[in-house]
Formats: C-alpha cells, sequence, structure tokens
C-alpha cells in the first residue's frame, strides 16, 4: 500500500531521476560558490557523484535503505561547507588560478577528500532510491523513464539559472521532492531527523541567499561591498574571490595609469570605435569614452557584474548613448560580428569558474588561443590595435601571451607592466606601426601559444601536474575502497565489462561536445545547457528506437559508431568556425549528436538484455566515473585526440561482447 503522497511507480522513478540529477548539478554549482578550489577542479564533484550514484545502483536490492538517510547526508554536507569555505586561490609555477591569497578554512589536502567522499555519499543514497524504483521495471523501460526525469532536471535547473535563483530555490525543490518521495518509516527517531534535516537544508541555504550583500547570476555568487579607504568606492568578489573594483575614470587615471597606456600606441591618436571584452562593472567602458571614443561595444558574459556597473558605477557608462552593451561570450562574438575596431581590449577576462563541471576548460579559455587573436585582429579597422592587460602573476604568461601576439601580427607587441611583471600590457597595432618605447623581449624560453584544440593559456607545458597525478590516483584507490566496503562483492560486474567501457567512452564523447559547441556557440551556461539536453534527447531518441526496432547484428552499430567519430575527428572546429550561424550550428549538431545516437543505440540494445539491470548500470557509471579522470588526458593531447580515446574504449567494448556472446546475431 502506497503512502497518501507516492505517486505511482512509473511517476516516482521519473521524480527520482530528476531529484538525482538537480542534486548532482545544484552540488555542482553550489560547492564551487563556497570552495574555490572547485573551480578549478569541479570534476571532483562529477567524479564523486559518478562514483555514488554507482555504488547505490550497486546496492538496489541490500538490506538497508539508505535513501531513508538521504536528506540528513545532504544537510550535513550543506552544513559542512558553509562552515568551512574556502575563500583562497593557488599558483605555481606549471600552473596558474588568478585570485586572491587569502586562506580560509581547511587546507586544500583535507578539504578536497572530504567533499569528494561526502558528495559520494550524498549521491550513493539518492541514487539505492532510483536503483530501487529501477528494478520494478523491465531494463530498457527504467531506462527510458530514468531518462525523462533526468531531461526534466536538466530544464528545470536551466530554468533557475535563466532566472538567476539564490540555492534555497534548489533547497525547496529538493525538499519537496523528498517529501513526496521518501518512503514512511516506522521508527519515530528517524522520521524526526529527516524533518529537522530538510528545514535545516531549506534554513541553511535560505540564510545564504538572504545576505544583502550578496547575489547570484548564472556563474557566481557575487559579493559587493564599499571600501573604506583608497580610491576604489565599491569592490566585487565572485565566489569568495575578490574580483572586481569600482573606480571613477578621475580616480583611476591617478591611481591606475597602465590602464591608459594602451592607448598611446594608436598611431594619429584615432579612436572611433572600440571593442571592450571582459567590460564587467563599466571600468574600461568609462575609460575608453574619456579618452574620446565615439563608440563602444562592451561585452561581459556576467549579467549580474554588468549590472552592477549599471547601478553603481560613478560614471555611468553604460548609460551613455555611445556606448551598446552586449551578455554574450567574448569569442562568440568576434564570430558573430562583422564591425571593424580601431581598438580592441581583452579587459581582465579572467574567470573564477569552469564551463562545466566535466571539463577543464574555463569561460575565458578560448579568448586567449593563437585563433582567438586571429579573430580579432580579422575586425581591426586600418591601422588599428588590440591590447590586454591582466594581472599576470608569472612572467612566463605575459611571454606566451606576447609570442601569441608576435605570431599572428608578425610584429612584437609593446610591453607596458608597473615593474613588477604582475599587471601587465601587451599592445599591437595592425600595420606594425604606433608609438612603442618598451618593446616586447623575449626571454629564454617562452611556452608555445595555446590553440583552439589545446586551450589551456595557464598551463606551461602540455602535460598533467604532478598534483594532477597524485589526485587521479587516490581518487582511484578510494573509488576501488568504497565500492567494495560500501556496495560489497564486484562479482556482479563483471558480466558487464563492456558496459562499463562505454560509460567511460560515453563521458569522454560528452565533454568533448561540451567544449566543442563552448567553442562553435560560446562558453556561456544556455549553450552549456543546450548541450547536455541534446544529449540526453538523443539518448531519448536511441531508447526509443531500440524499444521498436532489433538490429539483428549489433555488429552493424559498433561500425556505423567507429565511422561517426572518424567523420567528427576529421572535421576539425576550424572547418565548422568557417560556416555561417545557422549552417554551423546544423553541422556542429549533426557531428555531435550522432555519435551519441548511435552509442546509445549499442548501449541500449546491449541494456535491453541484461540479467540484472541495477549491476549492469552501476557498471557503466563506475565507467562513467573512470572517463571523467581520461577526461585530463586532454591536457596532454588537446581535445580532439580524445576522439581516438572514445574509438578505442568502444573498440574494447565491442571486443568484450564479442568474447561474451553479447553481440550474437539477435532472433
Amino acid at each position: 500500500m502506497r503512502q497518501p503522497l507516492s505517486p505511482p511507480p512509473w511517476l516516482r522513478l521519473i521524480l527520482l531521476s530528476f531529484l538525482m540529477l538537480f542534486v548532482e548539478l545544484a552540488l555542482i554549482r553550489w560547492t564551487g560558490s563556497n570552495v574555490i578550489y572547485l573551480a578549478y577542479f569541479s570534476n571532483f564533484v562529477l567524479l564523486g557523484s559518478f562514483l555514488g550514484i554507482g555504488i547505490g545502483f550497486l546496492r538496489a536490492r541490500a538490506r538497508i535503505d539508505l535513501f531513508n538517510y538521504a536528506p540528513i547526508a545532504l544537510a550535513f554536507f550543506v552544513g559542512f561547507v558553509l562552515i568551512f569555505p574556502v575563500e583562497i586561490d593557488r599558483s605555481g609555477s606549471d600552473l596558474i588560478y588568478f585570485g586572491a591569497f587569502r586562506p580560509t578554512g581547511l587546507p586544500l589536502w583535507l578539504t578536497l577528500p572530504v567533499i569528494f567522499v561526502a558528495v559520494a555519499a550524498v549521491m550513493a543514497m539518492i541514487a539505492e532510491g532510483v536503483a530501487r524504483a529501477f528494478v520494478q521495471f523491465e531494463a530498457l523501460e527504467a531506462y527510458r523513464l530514468d531518462i525523462a526525469g533526468s531531461i526534466c532536471g536538466i530544464a528545470a535547473f536551466s530554468a533557475l539559472s535563466f532566472a538567476w535563483a539564490p540555492p534555497v530555490a534548489w533547497g525547496l525543490i529538493a525538499a519537496v521532492l523528498f517529501v513526496v518521495l521518501l518512503p514512511p518509516s516506522p521508527r519515530p527517531a528517524l522520521r524526526a531527523a529527516r524533518v529537522v534535516a530538510l528545514i535545516g537544508l531549506v534554513f541553511m541555504l535560505g540564510r545564504e541567499s538572504i545576505v544583502p550583500v550578496w547575489s547570484w547570476s548564472p556563474y557566481y555568487k557575487v559579493q559587493v561591498g564599499q571600501e573604506p579607504k583608497g580610491p576604489y568606492l565599491y569592490t566585487i568578489s565572485a565566489n569568495g574571490v575578490p574580483h572586481q573594483a569600482i573606480i571613477a575614470t578621475a580616480d583611476r587615471e591617478a591611481a591606475e595609469p597602465i590602464y591608459f597606456l594602451p592607448y598611446q600606441h594608436i598611431a594619429g591618436n584615432k579612436l572611433r570605435d572600440v571593442l571592450i571584452i571582459g567590460a564587467g562593472n563599466g571600468n574600461d567602458v568609462a575609460t575608453a569614452l574619456a579618452m574620446g571614443a565615439s563608440h563602444v561595444d562592451a561585452v561581459e558574459i556576467d549579467p549580474r557584474l554588468l549590472e552592477l556597473g549599471r547601478e553603481l558605477h560613478p560614471d555611468h557608462p553604460y548609460a551613455d548613448p555611445r556606448v551598446d552593451a552586449h551578455v554574450n561570450d567574448g569569442r562568440a562574438f568576434l564570430e558573430q560580428t562583422d564591425a571593424a575596431y580601431d581598438l580592441i581590449i581583452f579587459a581582465l577576462p579572467d574567470s573564477l569558474t569552469l564551463v562545466a563541471g566535466q571539463s577543464s576548460l574555463r569561460l575565458e579559455s578560448y579568448l586567449f588561443t593563437r585563433e582567438a587573436i586571429g579573430a580579432a585582429r580579422d575586425h581591426l579597422a586600418p591601422g588599428g590595435a588590440f591590447t590586454m592587460y591582466n594581472f599576470y602573476r608569472e612572467r612566463w604568461l605575459v611571454d606566451r601571451y606576447a609570442e601569441t601576439l608576435r605570431s599572428v601580427f608578425q610584429s612584437p607587441p609593446c610591453l607596458d607592466d608597473v615593474g613588477s611583471g604582475q599587471l601587465a600590457a601587451l599592445t599591437v597595432q595592425l600595420s606594425g606601426g604606433g608609438v612603442c618605447s618598451t618593446p616586447w623581449k623575449p626571454g629564454a624560453e617562452v611556452p608555445a601559444p595555446a590553440t583552439d584544440d589545446h586551450p589551456f593559456p595557464y598551463l606551461r607545458q602540455a602535460g598533467l601536474p604532478p598534483f594532477y597525478l597524485l589526485t587521479i590516483g587516490l581518487i582511484l584507490v578510494a573509488s576501488l575502497v568504497l565500492v567494495r566496503g560500501v556496495a560489497g562483492s564486484l562479482r556482479p560486474m563483471r558480466s558487464y565489462l563492456d558496459l562499463a567501457a562505454m560509460g567511460a567512452a560515453f563521458l569522454l564523447l560528452e565533454t568533448k561536445n561540451v567544449v566543442q559547441f563552448a567553442l562553435l556557440f560560446g562558453t556561456t551556461w544556455f549553450v552549456n545547457a543546450l548541450v547536455f539536453g541534446g544529449v540526453l534527447l538523443s539518448v531519448l531518441a536511441a531508447i526509443e528506437v531500440t524499444r521498436r526496432l532489433r538490429v539483428r547484428r549489433p555488429s552493424v552499430l559498433y561500425l556505423a559508431l567507429l565511422v561517426a567519430l572518424a567523420i567528427a575527428w576529421l572535421l576539425p572546429a576550424a572547418v565548422l568556425l568557417r560556416l555561417d550561424f545557422w549552417p554551423r550550428l546544423l553541422a556542429a549538431a549533426t557531428v555531435a549528436f550522432l555519435p551519441i545516437f548511435l552509442a546509445n543505440l549499442v548501449f541500449a540494445g546491449r541494456f535491453r538484455d541484461v540479467g540484472d539491470s541495477t549491476s549492469a548500470f552501476g557498471a557503466n557509471l563506475l565507467g562513467a566515473m573512470v572517463g571523467g579522470l581520461v577526461e585530463y588526458l586532454a591536457l596532454v593531447t588537446g581535445y580532439q585526440a580524445l576522439l581516438v580515446v572514445v574509438a578505442a574504449l568502444y573498440g574494447i567494448a565491442w571486443w568484450i561482447g564479442a568474447r561474451s556472446g553479447a553481440l550474437s546475431p539477435a532472433r
């Protein structure tokens, strides 16, 4: 007999899958806003989620139902993060992270393992609820309902991002779903603990959401403070790191003259049209207007930062009729506009977050590649100039960018700095002219420019930093211990090693599509949401085809998949970037989603006939976790080469299936 609020079994599975994906997305977004390490290692939350979900499915028939304890675990996790937030950043000689040196909270070596294990525990408990509903259906029908719930979860979280919803909205949705889905408990203590946990969850997230100086954009937790001394009127922190400061233009010229020096390199002082990428709160826009610009296109990816500029900047640059503000990715704007500019500025466009929870790509990564600088050059008017400035922290990064400009413009840039080599401006004119008394001189070892295929400007050399290698090893060891200790024997998964290989391959394929669309259409949250939604719709389409059609020879699907991967590999992004928007969208969607559709025809056909759907699905999810670790190979090989790894993994799955008899012709 069902409890009064309990939905029918099919709807229960959809809602449980909705809850599982929704909580996963919320944890990736929210923990990164409170623990700055996760702004650069957000893969930890994703990997912990996959590990936990895999464990939850392997426990589908365990005697104790851990889903009963999920809200308690989630509340404890939220409390831990709020008690021990980390507002700090790291730098090193091999890998640079921007931000401030303000260590708070627990150290890195303790924070990351605790978060990894805690996320795995929370997601394992939720996933166990999904798995217990999963086993009530035939395997393919259960998978279909699970994907339907996941699509709804993506849509709901995207809608909240569109509305700039604070964390309390996420908490309320999760709490309502827990109330509907939790089974009744005969133990009063457990019932009381769950109620207290849900109330505490909403209260903690609500308290964080109503702090007057905090607001939530689709990317950051933004904090605004008034500066008591000095020329700065307001400071803006993003995800706990000082990010920008609002200053009047007259005070800026006196305190920070470096931002005015690039204008001196423009031959004849010709300044009509200016493009500013990374316009932020409007300081650079106000500077351009003060230097005589007739028109300014101001591009900022985060709408909240632009809004703060409208509200708080004393010079009101965004109210000036000479200014057009664009909420967009800078590289995408360059690809979409036909305008020519006398000056293009990359104005401190260093983000504090990654594109998504499953890639090493930052919001600005595609701005600093050789191809991006080439796109900027192509938008310069005759005699126009390009400049970029930032707190570069390491001299080798200045050399990398200067070499990138030299290789694109065939002329060494002018280097203006404040003497420390950290705050520096690099300026180069299209014709190689202009006024420059301090041309850049390369050091002994200049790192090669970043490229669209290897968009990691803050990585000095292609390779895996020792910290990453150590972390990957520890994750693998911890995962084996947790799976064996919590889920029991690994023996049930031995029959589904091909599904594990498929899981690893699919995660890599999905990651490759995320970064491909980020390059082609911008690194915005909306583009990412469309990609994830498109992936899930492709999966759902493959399931519906498999339900109605049985392929007699599965090897044919493998061959078609490998052909589709080969086409994607032979068609680099540079070819697609030459197309106009709509042909580019059609070609990109075909290249991206055809392999996903075929991969899921392979998976769904295999999954339909498994004897133990939860063990099979658990093996697939744990394989996806391994794929998340393999994704770090892109730091060595670049992203296009991941398609070779994907093809190899599907080849392994094909070989395992053939040996086990899983690919025998269907009757």
